[in-house]
């Protein structure tokens, strides 16, 4: 149905002939060799999809000597609208500066959660996409979907989710549009938003909901760990033995994608220069091993590709919305 401050520092010496190496085999993406560091901006908590998403980057680009130095912030706040408003509101001051956001930057924009939109900004590149994840407690009853559906047919109320976003976002929206697919009223959807995925996780093991809505790269771990069980993902194929919310009756497929952006003003040299050391990254073996390890999917898009598709996103997310009632 649905379409889809801490530093790390650069491995010491690199030789001359290594450093010249690096330049040539951008293949004409020169500029990327013009970046010695980034500061990360994330917009949200530790511990949810936009924290490991901006800190893996980091930490491959300075591993695979991309760069310099990596650095990170963690600025919550507004549905992530603090981090967007300060980027913009410092543009001069942010030059050096790239902020990871994912669909909730359009939906957000959409239902006016905050003022902005991606157009306030200078889009750079996407790199991945992260299949949602319905989970419950190790020891939880529920083993399937079906029995979180025959639960809400009984009392829609007594079924909570938590999520790591504000209501109407992704991780309420997934299990609204399941909802939905299988004949139910989505918006009768109990949804607990927290500020970022490990909180929301942290509900779910205290025992204030029973089903959590989240990345399934941020769920993966704590079920592999057997803290939770994933008992259902928006994949179109199970992932490691994990049935499909669509082969449990749900009509629903889903990815979210996470990129980043740069401050609105700053030069295309530099945002080209950004999006090819981005696009360079994915090529390395220690970014195909985090890649892996935390289940995402390489979806890079270049500058020009990411702004097409975000338009197209706004578009197709507004009616989805707008059919499930989040909109008018």
């Amino acid at each position: 149905m649905t379409r889809i401050i801490q530093n790390i520092s650069r491995r010491a010496l690199l030789g001359g002939v290594a450093g010249l190496a690096a330049v040539l085999s951008l293949g004409g993406g020169a500029f990327a060799a013009e970046i010695e560091e980034i500061h990360f901006l994330i917009p949200g908590g530790a511990g949810g999809g936009w924290d490991g998403t901006a800190r893996g980057t980091g930490m491959v680009l300075t591993q695979e000597g991309l760069i310099e130095n990596a650095s990170y912030e963690n600025m919550s706040g507004a549905g992530g609208g603090k981090a967007i408003g300060y980027l913009i509101e410092t543009a001069d001051r942010q030059q050096g500066t790239l902020m990871v956001n994912s669909t909730p930057i359009v939906v957000r924009s959409l239902t006016k959660v905050f003022p902005y939109s991606f157009r306030d900004l200078t889009p750079i590149a996407r790199i991945i996409g992260d299949y949602q994840a319905i989970a419950v407690r190790a020891d939880s009853e529920i083993q399937s979907w079906g029995d979180v559906v025959d639960r809400f047919k009984a009392d829609p109320r007594s079924v909570k989710f938590a999520g790591g976003s504000v209501r109407g976002d992704l991780d309420h929206l997934v299990p609204a549009m399941a909802m939905k697919s299988m004949g139910l009223d989505p918006r009768q959807v109990a949804y607990v938003p927290y500020d970022a995925g490990g909180k929301a996780l942290a509900g779910l093991l205290s025992g204030e909901t029973e089903l959590l809505t989240t990345g399934f790269g941020e769920a993966i771990g704590p079920h592999r760990d057997g803290q939770i069980r994933i008992i259902a993902v928006s994949s179109e194929q199970p992932i490691d033995g994990i049935p499909t919310l669509k082969e449990q009756g749900a009509d629903v497929e889903f990815a979210n994608w996470r990129g980043f952006f740069a401050a609105p003003g700053i030069s295309d040299e530099k945002a080209q220069a950004y999006a090819e050391l981005l696009q360079r990254m994915q090529k390395t073996g220690t970014w195909e091993d985090l890649r892996a390890k935390n289940g995402w999917q390489n979806l890079y898009l270049p500058r020009e590709k990411f702004v097409a598709f975000l338009e197209s996103q706004e578009e197709e997310i507004g009616a989805l919305m707008r059919e499930l009632g989040f909109l008018k």
